[in-house]
């Protein structure tokens, strides 16, 4: 038992550093860049929030933990803002060797739920994946909204990207949220 309470206690030492993963959206406030920490306990707090726009096959628990998990890669990797100049690829291989290195650190059976748990969010397959990340692709437009523009700026970002790499991941389990999220965007990017 202490060799399991050991390695769990690890783990939670190593994702302690997700609190220092700074990301491209700004707070509220735009007093300074949100951390990837704060953007997963957000994003979760979305989920829980907009519970009722999921489909009824959608398991609430797992995507919170799906929420609560998916940028802990980010540990090793850093943050490839959506917007950014990066090849997918590497990224996704770069993630993958991450999620090993990071979830190895917990005991088996915990190793082994919490990287299913991460493959299930990052391939979409489920509608529970489907809704997490909707939730996920939400919360950085709508923080944008409320920081006047926040990274779009930063980024001289388009309503056609924003429509592309965020609505339609949006719309998929979430057609409401888009339905709210995309005249605001249109107006606020105006192009």
């Amino acid at each position: 038992m202490e060799t399991r309470i050991n390695e769990q206690i690890a783990f939670l030492k190593e994702i302690d550093a997700l609190k220092s993963i700074n990301r491209a959206t700004y707070l509220a406030n735009r007093s300074r860049k949100e951390n990837s920490a704060e953007h997963s306990w957000h994003v979760a707090l979305f989920a829980l929030i907009f519970a009722e726009q999921a489909k009824k096959e959608v398991d609430l628990f797992k995507a919170i933990k799906m929420l609560l998990l998916h940028d802990i890669v980010e540990i090793d990797v850093g943050d490839n803002p959506i917007f950014g100049n990066y090849n997918a690829n590497t990224v996704a291989d770069s993630e993958a060797k991450a999620a090993d290195r990071i979830f190895g650190l917990l005991p088996a059976d915990q190793a082994s739920e919490m990287q299913e748990i991460w493959l299930e969010f990052e391939s979409a397959s489920t509608a529970t994946a489907q809704f997490a990340k909707s939730m996920d692709r939400f919360q950085a437009p709508a923080q944008n909204l409320i920081s006047k523009g926040g990274s779009w700026q930063d980024y001289d970002v388009t309503f056609d990207q924003v429509e592309k790499k965020v609505g339609s991941q949006i719309a998929l389990s979430a057609p409401k949220l888009w339905a709210w999220l995309k005249p605001r965007v249109k107006a606020f990017l105006g192009n």
